[in-house]
């Protein structure tokens, strides 16, 4: 029976990861010895276990040691990752390494290198100069590339639960409407300052229905106060942001009396067509015929953001990115140093930034549909809280946990 040791070591047993190992062994029909286990006595004390893995055939063996490698278990016959060169222009090899958004490793040369700005469902492109490791998307690869192939010489850095009293847990742990959301978003604000003191960034990722919901002048004291360093939205919320500055409405509808106005349907479009006369937002802002909001403060405050498209915009405005693969890559810019990332009622861009993101990036997930912040942990982004909730509650409960007036 083909057989495999295995090694795990960090805080591998209050983090499950030990019983998750031993779990995907029995799942996919294998079976297990462990050989030693030497459990840390402090909270600082790494584990350690050695593992004999066992499987029907080495293609079964295989397939278990891949799945436990993304949770950390590396096999004590440690060799340099199987290397092999792209054929085409945005095409892998056939069994190209598809990557997590967990820390990883590659061993190129006996020697263990990073992968630099990992992100999941991607390749690793390794270059013999420094050496150094690359995630890189699928579209984005060339010809000649040199790609990680197999499961060979890769290794996981697990995300481990944390040894402190934190609001951060796994995801599935505070997705419920029934959560004292009060004692969430004021640990919320401790995190914040955390990052803050830390001098990592604080991305917020928000979706139209934060300026239907009122949501739009709390956003905007936020960032005046210098709590969001980034802003990533689509055509809809920027829009709706100016029509509500222009206008006082979002779709039409009166943001203080919460009724329809007369003719409003078309004042969306009206917006458009005024900034795209101005030449874009940041013109509209220079000329002052916009003079309050979201993308107002962005601009004054010279906090970047990211507008991408989608196939039902408007207009759209001029600032709007309509290249998918060309928006996706400004995001990944502005990705660099981020430490936590406020996803507010946004389900597309919220699971399209979740995939973007390092494990190592905190994620809040904002919305008032339960399902928006279960499908986000299901799409793989497992590293933060979801709160049950509508974007301006959320949003005045935080300002007010900041102390922001």
């Amino acid at each position: 029976m083909p057989s495999e040791n295995v090694r795990i070591s960090g805080h591998i047993i209050d983090s499950l990861i030990l019983p998750k190992i031993l779990d995907e062994v029995m799942d996919l029909d294998g079976t297990f010895e462990i050989l030693s286990l030497a459990i840390g006595k402090r909270k600082t004390d790494p584990s350690t276990a050695r593992l004999t893995v066992s499987a029907r055939s080495q293609h079964a063996l295989q397939m278990i040691l891949r799945r436990l490698a993304r949770l950390g278990a590396t096999p004590e016959s440690v060799q340099d990752a199987q290397l092999v060169r792209a054929r085409k222009d945005g095409v892998f090899p056939a069994s190209f390494y598809s990557t997590t958004n967990l820390p990883t490793f590659v061993r190129y040369h006996d020697r263990w290198i990073p992968v630099r700005s990992i992100e999941m469902d991607c390749g690793i492109v390794v270059n013999a100069e420094g050496p150094k490791a690359i995630c890189i998307p699928m579209a984005r690869v060339k010809r000649g590339d040199l790609l990680v192939c197999g499961s060979t010489g890769i290794k996981v850095a697990p995300l481990e639960r944390s040894r402190h009293r934190e609001v951060f847990q796994f995801m599935h742990s505070a997705v419920s409407p029934e959560k004292p959301k009060a004692q969430l978003i004021a640990g919320l604000a401790r995190e914040m300052r955390v990052i803050k003191r830390a001098k990592r960034k604080i991305l917020v990722v928000a979706g139209p229905a934060l300026i239907h919901t009122g949501g739009g002048p709390y956003l905007e004291r936020l960032i005046t106060a210098g709590w969001a360093d980034v802003l990533f939205a689509g055509n809809g919320l920027a829009t709706h942001d100016i029509e509500s500055a222009l206008f006082g409405t979002a779709l039409g509808v009166d943001l203080k009396r919460g009724t329809p106005t007369r003719d409003g349907h078309d004042h969306h479009m009206r917006a458009i067509n005024t900034i795209r006369d101005c030449g874009g937002i940041r013109q509209a802002v220079r000329r002052r015929l916009l003079t309050k909001g979201v993308m107002h403060a962005c601009v004054t405050h010279r906090v970047p953001f990211v507008l991408a498209g989608s196939i039902r915009d408007d207009g759209p405005l001029p600032d709007v990115i309509t290249d998918v693969l060309v928006a996706q890559d400004v995001m990944r810019q502005h990705l660099l140093g981020v430490g936590m990332a406020l996803m507010i009622s946004s389900t597309l861009h919220a699971i399209a930034t979740g995939n973007l993101l390092p494990a190592t990036v905190k994620v809040v997930c904002v919305d008032i549909n339960p399902a928006v912040v279960t499908k986000l942990s299901d799409r793989g982004t497992f590293q933060g809280i979801g709160i049950v909730s509508d974007a301006a509650s959320f949003l005045r409960e935080l300002c007010s946990a900041l102390k922001l007036r």
